[in-house]
C-alpha cells in the first residue's frame, strides 16, 4: 500500500535497482475523465516488448537490440476507497541474465531537472566535464551517469543559449559584446 503514483513509481525503480534491472513505465492513465477510465499505471522491464523496426526498407542486419520480450510486469492502480495505490505483480520473472552495472542503461542514467540545472550552472562557471561527472555522484552515489551524458546536457544548454543563431552568429554576437 502506497500513498500516491510517485511513491510506487520511486519504489518500483529503486527495487529494480537493487536487483540490477530498469523499470520503466508501459502505459498509464491520468484519468482525465473522459469515457469513464480508471488510474492505472503498467511497469514492465526495459527489455519487454519486441524491436519494431520504424521503416520496412530499413532493416539493418548488422545491429542488435536490447529488447527480448521479457515478461515481467507489474500493475498499479488506487485502492477502491481512494486511500493510496496498491501493486500486483503479473508476472516475476525475467527471461534475461540481470546486468552488472547499470551504468550504461539509458533509463537508469537519465538526467533530472536539477542535475540539468546543476550541469548548467557550472558550464558557466567553466568547470571540467569530468568533475561536474563527480558532483552528483557525491549526492548520490547510486547514479549511472557518464560522461556522454554529461556532454550531451552541456551541448543542450549552450544550444539553447544560442537560441536561433547558428555557431557563427552566436560567435559574432558574443564578439561584439565583448
Amino acid at each position: 500500500m502506497f500513498d500516491s503514483r510517485e511513491d510506487v513509481l520511486r519504489w518500483a525503480r529503486s527495487v529494480a535497482h537493487e536487483k540490477r534491472f530498469v523499470a520503466v513505465i508501459i502505459r498509464s492513465d491520468t484519468n482525465t475523465g473522459s469515457r469513464e477510465r480508471t488510474l492505472f499505471v503498467l511497469i514492465d522491464c526495459e527489455r519487454s516488448d519486441e524491436y519494431r523496426c520504424r521503416k520496412k526498407e530499413f532493416i539493418r542486419r548488422d545491429t542488435g537490440t536490447r529488447k527480448c520480450g521479457c515478461p515481467f510486469k507489474l500493475r498499479c492502480k488506487p485502492v477502491v476507497g481512494g486511500e493510496g495505490w496498491m501493486v500486483k505483480l503479473i508476472c516475476g520473472v525475467h527471461n534475461h541474465e540481470l546486468a552488472n552495472s547499470l551504468v550504461k542503461h539509458l533509463y537508469a542514467g537519465r538526467l533530472t531537472k536539477a542535475e540539468k540545472t546543476l550541469i548548467a550552472d557550472m558550464t558557466k562557471s567553466m568547470v571540467k566535464p569530468r568533475n561536474i561527472l563527480l558532483t552528483p555522484k557525491e549526492h548520490n552515489a547510486n547514479r549511472c551517469m557518464t560522461n556522454k551524458q554529461i556532454y550531451n546536457a552541456r551541448s543542450a544548454f549552450r544550444s539553447s543559449t544560442r537560441e536561433s543563431d547558428l555557431e557563427m552568429q552566436h560567435l559574432m554576437k558574443l564578439l561584439e559584446r565583448d
